[in-house]
């Protein structure tokens, strides 16, 4: 054995699979008992666009810290592709644990010598248990669990209790078995055939009531919440399981309890821009309507969406944010759908963005697009990532107040019209550019007008008369800079120490920056950091970006897209903002972002301000 690596709930374990064997449900219930154990997980499931037999990892950070991004680097090792096998040793980290199936041999140039090796013959073990081919791959994967339980001291009762709710009920019960039986060999052979190693977990109190959920899932529950009773979709990765989810929400919250019927619509469209078009009618008949989607389908939709925004129509649209351009990587993450959503259709267009950090924001910034939707008459996207959107999260759990009231915005009433209100469909009355509209069906004989994509007049009377266009072009900049003081403002925060320079980053990015900027300091650079929420973009911003002299810029794409909008819409001398990119799919770790930082903070002279005696 190597010199070992000795750690207490701070260690990273990766298992490396075959996408379509099984591993998924084992590796997440390691993830799920290392929570019961009251340590915080951070879980990244790293997988192919195909179906089956292609490489798939499952990533399990133990931090008992509660840092929720990507550290970097690997402490155990769980290499079950021999495909992948090399990549995944060299990972590991100097010291750390390789634990393998040992059916096979291996030669001394598959390992390392700075490597604790652990080997156990998974599939010899599984062919005298089982003789259905099927099964002896399934239970490979929960027999490794049990070893790696035996290995870390996770308390078996804890995986009792998981495999008990998993496959709970007199039909599964064959099922619960087996999977005892596999879990209680692998974790005996550990105990009796394996040394002590010096990775271990210990029982705390430290997950509280934060909970395990999907960004996608939190999305849905927000649109339920949100007063969402129509979705309009078309399946495209990673955003399916976002409509998915909403089916699942509204069948427990959108069912009338006394009559058993629906109180909502779902339509999968034959394309995305049947889709769009969808939500589009929904939203002029008074349905608060969605859909969900990533980039391609963006692009697929922007005749609609510039319809939506020139006809000032309601319309929410969740676009999970993956690899790009065209096809791209499907399964990976990026943010890279910025300014194609932030200035989506042809001509002058700028659309409100809403950019959510984890699930709990997806939830409330879910609910929250559908009352900004309504009340400014206009697209609104949430751009979420599939980082954030397919990956399990420890996330504050969701807050909802039972008394706020669905904000519908300025829609004249029957009573109104009848009293003689003059009535203007693009008429903005009040300065903030946003005008009354009525639904279709209000009055028997007043506020009807024609819902037009050409150019009108504040009456909706088609016209092309340059006067007319230009007032009614500037009234749509007049509701754009209202939106800025509805949507969420930016998070910011000092540094501990005084500082000339700060970090600027949105959505999953935020993942790993606390513990980088906790690295960072340690050496030296110091930070002030904002967390950027909404676009338009708040004053606040550029006056963060104004008080110092370099602001480094986080985010996941090549083109360095928020930066470009921040100068842009701000005005910003381009040569504050110092851009820290990251764009290969994964997930950013916390390593990458200190070193990136620090090379670029060097490179800039960027030292913390020293404090002034007296």
């Amino acid at each position: 054995m190597a010199a070992a690596l000795r750690k207490v709930n701070d260690f990273v374990v990766k298992f490396a699979n075959v996408n379509g064997s099984g591993s998924a449900s084992a590796n997440g219930l390691f993830a799920k008992a290392v929570l019961r154990m009251g340590v915080p997980v951070a879980a990244r499931n790293i997988f192919p666009s195909n179906i089956q037999g292609m490489p798939t990892w499952y990533e399990v950070r133990i931090v008992e810290k509660g840092w929720r991004g990507r550290r970097g680097g690997v402490d155990l090792a769980v290499p079950m592709n021999p495909e992948t096998w090399n990549g995944d040793v060299a990972e590991i980290e100097p010291g750390g644990y390789l634990f393998y199936d040992s059916t096979r041999p291996l030669t001394s140039s598959k390992l390392r010598e700075d490597v604790n090796i652990l080997g156990m013959p998974l599939t010899a073990i599984c062919a005298e248990m089982f003789s259905d081919m099927r099964q002896r791959q399934l239970f490979k994967n929960i027999m490794y669990v049990g070893a790696l339980s035996a290995l870390l001291d996770i308390e078996p009762a804890v995986i009792e209790t998981l495999l008990a709710e998993t496959y709970a009920g007199e039909k599964k019960a064959p099922l619960l078995n087996a999977n005892r039986d596999a879990f209680q060999r692998g974790y005996t052979y550990a105990r009796e055939q394996l040394p002590a190693i010096g990775l271990r977990m210990e029982r705390r109190d430290n997950v509280g009531d934060r909970i395990f959920i999907d960004g996608n899932s939190a999305s849905a529950l927000g649109a339920v919440y949100g007063g969402a009773t129509v979705c309009a979709w078309y399946p495209i990765t990673p955003s399916t399981s976002l409509a998915e989810a909403f089916q699942k929400w509204c069948a427990k919250f959108r069912t009338d309890r006394e009559t058993g019927r629906n109180r909502y619509a779902i339509v999968q469209a034959e394309d995305e821009l049947a889709s769009i078009g969808m939500v589009v009618g929904a939203g002029w008949n008074g349905a608060r309507a969605f859909t969900a989607t990533a980039g391609p389908g963006i692009s697929l939709m922007q005749e609609f969406i510039g319809l939506a925004y020139f006809a000032e129509i309601p319309a929410v649209l969740f676009d999970v944010q993956r690899g790009s351009p065209s096809t791209g990587m499907p399964t990976k993450t990026q943010q890279a759908d910025v300014l194609s959503a932030a200035y989506a259709s042809h001509g002058d267009t700028k659309h409100v963005l809403l950019f959510p950090e984890d699930p709990t924001e997806c939830f409330s910034m879910g609910a929250l697009a559908f009352d900004l939707a309504d009340r400014l008459q206009t697209p609104v996207f949430v751009m979420l990532d599939l980082d954030i959107g397919m990956q399990d999260w420890l996330t504050a759990p969701f807050a909802w107040d039972d008394r706020r009231a669905l904000d519908r915005g300025k829609v004249m009433t029957a009573e109104e019209l009848e009293a003689g209100k003059d009535f203007g469909r693009y008429l903005d009355v009040d300065n903030d550019g946003i005008p009354y509209r009525t639904l279709p069906g209000t009055h028997p004989r007043r506020g009807a007008y024609f819902t037009r994509g050409t150019s009108k007049d504040r009456y909706a009377r088609y016209t092309e008369e340059g006067t007319a266009y230009v007032e009614n072009m500037q009234r749509l900049l007049r509701k754009f800079d209202t939106a800025r003081d509805l949507v969420p403002g930016p998070v910011i925060e000092k540094a501990a120490q005084p500082t000339r320079a700060g970090v600027l980053w949105y959505g999953s990015s935020g993942a790993p920056m606390a513990e980088a900027l906790a690295a960072l300091e340690t050496r030296g650079v110091f930070l002030d950091r904002i967390r950027v929420r909404a676009f338009p973009f708040a004053d606040a911003i550029a006056e963060f970006i104004a008080e110092h002299d370099r602001v480094f810029v986080v985010e996941q794409n090549r083109d360095a897209q928020l930066r470009a909008l921040l100068i842009n819409e701000c005005g910003i001398d381009p040569a504050k903002l110092v851009s820290v990119l990251h764009y290969d799919g994964n997930p950013m770790t916390a390593r990458f972002v200190e070193r990136e930082i620090a090379e670029k903070a060097q490179l800039f002279n960027v030292i913390p301000l020293k404090k002034v005696a007296g």
